[in-house]
């Protein structure tokens, strides 16, 4: 006569936790997860923990949660041991799975199941530190934060290293860190939301062989920043072997180096999280408080970027071409992208006398070389030299209304008189 193996249980346990302002799950779901960290480590075994519904809201193996209990394999059909849990007015139970070694007995497995949420009740109590950070970061980007001596206090309590230059590169990821594995658990969606957005800075953090990720910040909605030093040494491995960093200075300085760094992260990102992401990056500005316009360039040049251009890319304000001078709302913006497009003209006034009257002739070439008094091949010579030092080509439609705009937005920069 075959028996069904009969599943031993415990006395309920019942833990009240502390509340934590820096978590948006509740009670019930940070006790269970924190009851299988620790179980699971302990025990050596494999642990889920059920709601009322009997669906799975933690567990030491993350592809189960989400899933009602009864679908989640035949081993968890008849498991080990079953401990009724009530946490903060919610019941559920802790289920435990066959342990590689030893059975456990149900009075151990219970004292230790209360064991670890007096632990996770102890720590509640703590302000987290990553969320702390995370808060600092959006607060210091979105402009909440403007005294330099209070966000380099804080920077420091934080152990954040704001010594070197940084700039900003922003990662839409939220086609992975929101993906919810329970529409009718809800409460789930953050749990999930948190553990992705650590996998994808876990990823950077691993791409940029950093000691930790304390430049990186989960903002919320499925967006992650990175502040990345942005200087010479940080930015070598990606910078041009012919003539090194792109620019000596200012704004726009290194930033083809920090482009060709994020394009290579954006692929390692999107085989190592098998999913759609794209990048935003900004220039680096001087000053603590630089950062929030690092990360303004960043976040329109995402927006428009995948507006114009499409997912998956690397947007970045000065390759977004005449969509960067429309889309734009900043004027001062708008002006410092113009001189920095035109920036290799600066000490060519012949080139710059020859774009005025090619556009002033409406790009008509006879014309222009008859104003200019030069034969038409001298023309084309200086238009492929001008194409050839800022990479856009006068005879293009494009590149055209692009040059135009900047030689226009570049004159607002001098006073008048």
């Amino acid at each position: 006569m075959n028996h069904q193996p009969r599943v031993r249980t415990a006395q309920p346990i019942t833990v009240l936790t502390a509340r934590s302002a820096t978590y948006t799950t509740t009670p019930f779901v940070r006790g269970a997860e924190a009851v299988c960290g620790r179980l699971s480590e302990l025990l050596c075994a494999a642990v889920v923990v059920v709601d009322e519904g009997e669906v799975i809201i933690a567990s030491s193996q993350a592809d189960l949660i989400g899933r009602a209990l009864a679908r989640a394999g035949k081993a968890w059909r008849t498991p080990h041991l079953r401990i009724p849990l009530r946490l903060t007015g919610q019941a559920g139970a802790v289920i435990i799975g066959e342990p590689a070694g030893d059975a456990i007995s149900p009075r151990l497995a219970q004292g230790l199941v209360e064991l670890a949420l007096s632990e996770a009740s102890a720590l509640a109590q703590i302000p987290d530190q990553v969320a702390l950070k995370d808060l600092f970061i959006h607060d210091l980007l979105h402009g909440l934060i403007d005294d330099e001596e209070h966000i380099a206090r804080q920077a420091r309590i934080l152990g954040l290293d704001f010594g070197p230059p940084r700039a900003v590169i922003t990662i839409d990821a939220s086609s992975y860190i929101l993906s919810s594995p329970s529409p009718q658990h809800p409460e789930l969606a953050d749990t999930q939301a948190r553990r992705h957005a650590r996998a994808v800075i876990d990823t950077v953090v691993s791409f940029f062989h950093l000691p930790n990720d304390t430049i990186c910040a989960y903002m919320g909605g499925g967006e992650v920043v990175v502040l990345k030093a942005s200087n010479t040494r940080n930015l070598l491995p990606w910078a041009e072997r012919r003539t090194g960093l792109d620019l000596p200075e200012g704004a726009w300085a290194n930033l083809g180096a920090l482009r060709r760094a994020s394009e290579e992260l954006l692929a390692y990102l999107q085989k190592t999280l098998d999913t759609s992401i794209s990048v935003g990056i900004g220039r680096y500005y001087p000053g603590l408080s630089g950062m929030e316009r690092s990360y303004q360039d960043a976040h329109a040049a995402l927006s428009l970027g995948r507006h114009f251009h499409g997912q998956s890319r690397v947007h970045c304000l000065d390759s977004l071409g005449v969509v960067a001078f429309v889309g734009l709302s900043d004027e001062q913006t708008k002006i410092e992208l113009a001189t920095s497009l035109l920036s290799p003209l600066d000490h060519e006034p012949d080139l710059i006398k020859t774009l005025d009257l090619f556009f002033f002739r409406d790009c008509c070439p006879s014309s222009t070389a008859s104003d200019l008094s030069i034969h038409r091949n001298t023309l084309s010579y200086r238009l492929d030299k001008i194409a050839a030092l800022i990479g856009l080509d006068p005879r293009r439609f494009d590149d055209a209304v692009q040059i135009r705009l900047a030689l226009i937005l570049r004159s607002l920069r001098r006073p008048a008189g």
